[in-house]
């Protein structure tokens, strides 16, 4: 375990000592929550245009329910588990490349969860109805979350088990809403 903790340490350190000064105003932008409203009203655009009435209250119903799950879980995980931020790690002072910098523990990453969250269960909703969906929302959830390395705030592993944590949630929450809403037979 030691030697996995030194890798995600070693690898961390390379790809936030990637930053540039200029560069750090727009990844603060892309890990910002409110950054992304105007996506996400594109989503429930999407969601409306695409769905009936019934099916569009099981999906925003249980969008909001795993969204909450999501990030509530990675909270209890990073009380549990107490590691520290890299930006936190007394081993990395001087060593880290510190943007921005949030409470002391870091794994695993809610915004890693929440994005690939939302990534996966938009993904169930759009990927046969909109080509390359798929790609353009794990893309885009991949982005948030390396902008959490690149701001010092997390290792790969934080952000890794929080992708995946986000992509089995979304899945789940997404095929229940599809579950839930399906026609009823007599």
């Amino acid at each position: 375990m030691h030697k996995i903790i030194e890798l995600d340490q070693s690898l961390f350190l390379y790809l936030n000592g990637l930053g540039n000064a200029y560069f750090d105003t727009f990844w603060v932008m892309v890990s910002g929550k409110l950054t992304w409203l105007p996506l996400y009203f594109i989503f429930l655009y999407l969601i409306i245009k695409n769905y009936e009435k019934k099916k569009v209250i099981y999906i925003l119903l249980f969008i909001t329910l795993g969204i909450i799950t999501s990030d509530q879980i990675a909270n209890i995980f990073k009380i549990g588990v107490h590691r520290f931020r890299p930006c936190h790690e007394p081993l990395l002072e001087g060593l880290v490349r510190e943007v921005k910098c949030g409470g002391p523990f870091g794994f695993y990453s809610a915004h890693a969860s929440n994005s690939f969250f939302i990534a996966s269960f938009m993904n169930l909703l759009f990927s046969k109805k909109i080509r390359f969906f798929g790609l353009m929302v794990f893309a885009w959830a991949s982005f948030v979350a390396y902008s959490r390395i690149y701001l010092g705030v997390h290792y790969p592993l934080d952000i890794i088990y929080g992708a995946m944590v986000g992509f089995l949630l979304g899945g789940f929450f997404g095929s229940l809403a599809l579950y839930a809403s399906r026609p009823k037979k007599l």
